[in-house]
């Protein structure tokens, strides 16, 4: 990916010529929390901001507010409608909600992972269907529980959740992000192992307490998040234990697979549930007792390789479906992605991914923009 297309956000807009198929209504649309970068469609023609990063601080939300500032400046026929994400908290839909209300407009909520998958189909001028995998780290779902391992049917501005990863509890909240160590001490708990919590982590305080913890679901949410997995796996290797700056955990853990190389799937490692729930619990238990963290790094990338397509082609063949489409931050890992690829490659479906956009939230807004311009000429 070639990160210059990504301008400072104080800069002006400038026109993306990837040739998107965001043809319709004109649309504004704020992306999300993580690396926000807002756009607007008009005439077809799509032009994004400089990213203005997480929305995390004052400075951030300021740059975020300039960029929306600068878009809304560019000639044209002004938005039919502002979208945004399902998130009612993040800053970037508080001011999509009062831009709406400013310029007298719909705000159009988009599920964060729907929007996922929409940008990659405007990606790929593809009008749908398709299934759609969506791994990340967290997005609101539906429900209002923490998605981010989500096997979605997407057709037009509708989107139907087929299926998600088996879910972890989040010990603590929000906190399990920053200390995958929590989330390692989740799987020993739900292997039966909670014994083994105190004395794995005796360096962490609340380790002694935290299965307590993980038995009150209002301390301990559930959440399908791949991103989440990839700190258990990372934390019950010994790689990280702390994400002190960013996806810290996950790329210890794709550093130390490309130390490994390559290793052929375990297919006892998941299970996929009539229901369409895939269970990376077998995979996560046995990593905790693996002595060679390369090893187990590796063990982990293809054998969740090799469950996602086969989750997604018994989707796609129940679905009566040929294409499929992958989004999502999860993406970012070269290892996972090229695994993936090659577990789809005999399938002879048709395989959509991110090329010139982001699969992370950089390109969440385009996306937004993509459901909204559909509902809006459906009158949805």
């Amino acid at each position: 990916m070639n990160m210059s297309r990504f301008a400072p956000a104080t800069a002006a807009p400038c026109a993306d010529a990837l040739g998107l198929m965001l043809d319709g209504p004109p649309v504004l649309a704020t992306g999300a929390w993580f690396e926000s970068t807002p756009c607007r469609v008009t005439a077809g023609l799509l032009q994004r901001a400089g990213t203005a990063g997480d929305l995390i601080d004052a400075d951030a939300c300021r740059r975020f507010d300039a960029a929306i500032e600068a878009l809304l400046a560019i000639a044209g026929e002004p938005p039919a409608a502002i979208a945004h994400d399902l998130h009612p908290d993040f800053h970037s839909t508080r001011v999509a909600q009062a831009l709406a209300a400013r310029l007298g407009v719909p705000a159009i909520a988009v599920q964060h992972h729907h929007a996922h998958i929409a940008a990659v189909l405007a990606e790929h001028r593809h009008p749908g269907p398709a299934i759609g995998l969506a791994i990340d780290g967290v997005g609101l779902g539906d429900d209002g529980a923490a998605w981010g391992g989500e096997l979605l049917y997407v057709q037009h501005e509708h989107y139907a959740r087929l299926g998600h990863l088996r879910p972890l509890p989040l010990p603590g909240g929000d906190r399990a992000a920053r200390e995958p160590w929590r989330m390692a001490a989740a799987v020993l708990h739900l292997a039966g192992r909670s014994g083994e919590i105190a004395q794995r982590f005796a360096q962490h305080a609340s380790a002694a307490q935290l299965a307590h913890i993980i038995d009150h679901p209002r301390l301990s949410p559930l959440t399908s998040s791949l991103g989440r997995q990839f700190d258990a796996a990372a934390a019950l290797l010994g790689l990280c234990e702390l994400n002190r700056t960013g996806p810290e955990a996950a790329i210890a853990l794709e550093t130390a697979a490309a130390r490994f190389g390559s290793i052929a799937p375990n297919p006892d490692d998941w299970k996929i549930s009539a229901g369409g729930t895939l269970d990376l619990m077998p995979l996560l238990a046995a990593l905790a007792d693996e002595r060679d963290p390369d090893r187990g790094a590796a063990r982990f990338h293809h054998s969740l390789a090799a469950a996602l397509a086969q989750w997604l082609q018994q989707a796609a063949q129940a679905h009566a479906c040929p294409t499929i489409a992958l989004g999502g931050g999860c993406l970012h890992n070269r290892i996972l992605g090229q695994a993936l690829q090659q577990h789809l490659a005999p399938s002879g479906l048709q395989v959509l991914r991110p090329l010139q956009l982001p699969p992370g939230d950089a390109g969440i807004a385009i996306g937004q923009a993509w459901v909204a311009q559909r509902r809006l000429q459906q009158g949805s």
